[in-house]
């Protein structure tokens, strides 16, 4: 068993991966979000819920007591900044493994059509904060994974792909509960693609654009 944070605990990437976690494991989870009252249905023999901001390294840091693994779901304009307080709140409470989801195109790493349709959607104030984000977690000491999915759908099929940081992206989409099984099998195997940041795509969906635009 292991002691699991998760922050962006309402997210929809995050929601499912606390529905697996709690369906096939037995880790016990700490809940980490805004406006803690969001959560329902909590199983207080396996989940600690705490209300706080990702942005906030001392809340961090003592959210962090007794965690082996923290996985990030964040996002917002704020990125940058909530990265640099997980980093720092991991170094204070002596933590490593963190799963830390991002986004494609942060290395410019798409290719074609698609890779040009990434830009024109996500350039001007998203992918410059992911991107940044990025760099954060890569340039310090902790045994990171980050995740850079395709983008997300929500149909119900659990179909994915990887690449490494480096190779040019696969595929245009995914579906976020295949994001939340990647995440899951990264928390049952945490010695898995260590200080990796891996893409993930669903195969057989290369194209100009994802097939829901």
């Amino acid at each position: 068993m292991s002691n699991v944070l998760i922050l962006g605990a309402h997210g929809q990437i995050a929601s499912l991966a606390r529905t697996q976690l709690l369906q096939e494991t037995n880790h016990h989870l700490t809940l980490f979000l805004r406006n803690a009252q969001r959560i329902k249905h909590v199983d207080a023999s396996r989940e600690t819920v705490i209300d706080g901001d990702a942005t906030d390294a001392q809340q961090l840091t003592t959210a962090m007591q007794g965690i082996d693994v923290v996985y990030a779901n964040l996002g917002n304009a704020r990125i940058e900044d909530q990265a640099r307080a997980v980093v720092t709140a991991m170094n204070n409470a002596g933590i490593k493994r963190l799963i830390w989801i991002s986004t494609l195109g942060i290395y410019d790493e798409v290719p074609g059509s698609f890779g040009r349709w990434n830009h024109q959607m996500l350039d001007g104030g998203y992918l410059e904060h992911y991107a940044a984000a990025a760099q954060v977690i890569e340039a310090s000491d902790l045994n990171y994974t980050i995740i850079r999915p395709a983008w997300l759908s929500n149909r119900d099929v659990v179909d994915y792909e990887t690449t490494q940081k480096g190779e040019p992206f696969k595929g245009t989409e995914v579906s976020r509960k295949s994001i939340a099984d990647y995440v899951v099998n990264l928390i049952n195997d945490p010695a898995k693609e260590v200080r990796h940041s891996v893409g993930v795509n669903q195969p057989h969906t290369d194209g100009s654009k994802p097939s829901f635009y």
